[in-house]
């Protein structure tokens, strides 16, 4: 059984998610909310687990969304993973960090977008990260992978036939782009096909801006 945790954009969600002995797999339960995050993250995982009617030791792997997005958000389900990988110690629960925007790419392809896409997803200062995809009716592969761009260039990519989708990209594209979020449920199904697993205290956000800071000089004797 996999604990997906999608806390990367304003919609978050949490899901469970299973393998069906034919390949095919399918999410027992998912809670989706909007809000505040901190005081609903632990009531979404225990109304996941009470829905699927599964107990905390029958969960195998958590698969987390490590964004872009929302730095906080992807931060608070780190630590939830890391605490229960460390609480669960003798049961051996594995850890799996998925980009967010892969999980956008394979929530589109659900959804029925298909051909070029690319994924928008907010970096503040007027940049936006950006990965392009090109989406099927059975799958979906990334084309080019995440960058950190400018509005010029996400138009750039408009203008190249690629369709515009994201949780938030009707904020600055307004009729031209579609809003698809990064469903725990879909997560949870890319988690199944995943063997990269993780210690928690190796996960860390996907966060392309270097960190800028000013070196303070050494002190002076006077």
């Amino acid at each position: 059984m996999v604990l997906a945790l999608e806390f990367s954009c304003p919609q978050r969600s949490v899901a469970v998610v299973h393998q069906w002995p034919s390949a095919k797999w399918g999410a027992r339960s998912e809670i989706i909310e909007t809000g505040t995050v901190e005081t609903k993250s632990i009531a979404m995982v225990d109304a996941a687990l009470h829905q699927a009617g599964l107990e905390r030791e029958q969960i195998d792997i958590i698969a987390v969304g490590l964004g872009p997005g929302s730095y906080h958000g992807i931060r608070l389900a780190i630590a939830m993973a890391q605490g229960w990988q460390l609480a669960a110690a003798d049961h051996q629960t594995k850890l799996v960090g998925i980009s967010s925007a892969d999980c956008i790419a394979a929530e589109a392809a659900r959804e029925g977008i298909e051909g070029p896409v690319a994924v928008i997803i907010d970096a503040q200062r007027g940049e936006f990260y950006t990965g392009v995809y090109e989406l099927g009716s059975k799958d979906w592969r990334e084309l080019r992978p995440l960058a950190l761009v400018s509005l010029e260039q996400v138009q750039q990519c408009k203008a190249a036939g690629q369709s515009l989708i994201g949780p938030e990209v009707t904020k600055w594209f307004p009729g031209e782009g579609r809003i698809v979020f990064p469903r725990a449920a879909t997560l949870g199904q890319l988690a199944l096909g995943k063997d990269n697993f993780a210690a928690g205290e190796t996960l860390e956000p996907i966060y392309l801006r270097a960190t800028q800071f000013v070196k303070a000089p050494p002190s002076r004797i006077l």
